[in-house]
């Protein structure tokens, strides 16, 4: 029997424009613009991915990273999930090597925090808004 290898490739973020939502992570975030490839009939596929997040692992082996894509809605039921496509709870967890490094340098571009960094059992935290108000976790996890 052949050993199953699967992995997440990517996770559709709903956006309301696909130029705007380009230009909030990569300036905001520092995150990569992987592809932007036009589909036709004002459908892009657009992947983002965080900073050095593809590739070798710190332990070297290979290992393909999940990428953003990010999906412009089209219709009515779409365009009510902008910003809320997990009913207001935290949907997306950005890891990092340096909380504060990171913290900082998204403060200083006006990133939306929703609370004061805090420090709990299993790391540092802080839960912070994108430019359409999804939320996720800046998270640097204790070794």
């Amino acid at each position: 029997m052949t050993n199953v290898q699967q992995h997440i490739g990517s996770i559709a973020l709903v956006v309301k424009d696909y130029d705007e939502a380009i230009e909030f992570y990569t300036q905001k975030l520092n995150f990569e613009l992987v592809e932007d490839t036009d589909l036709g009939d004002g459908k892009r596929w657009v992947l983002i991915s965080p900073p050095n997040s593809n590739g070798a692992c710190s332990n070297g082996t290979n290992s393909s990273r999940a990428n953003l894509l990010l999906a412009k809605a089209t219709t009515p039921e779409q365009i009510s999930a902008i910003g809320n496509q997990t009913g207001g709870r935290v949907f997306l967890f950005l890891h990092t090597n340096d909380f504060w490094r990171d913290y900082n340098l998204m403060l200083s571009k006006g990133v939306t925090f929703n609370e004061e960094p805090r420090v709990e059992p299993y790391g540092t935290v802080v839960v912070f808004e994108d430019l359409y108000g999804t939320k996720w976790d800046l998270l640097q996890l204790n070794n």
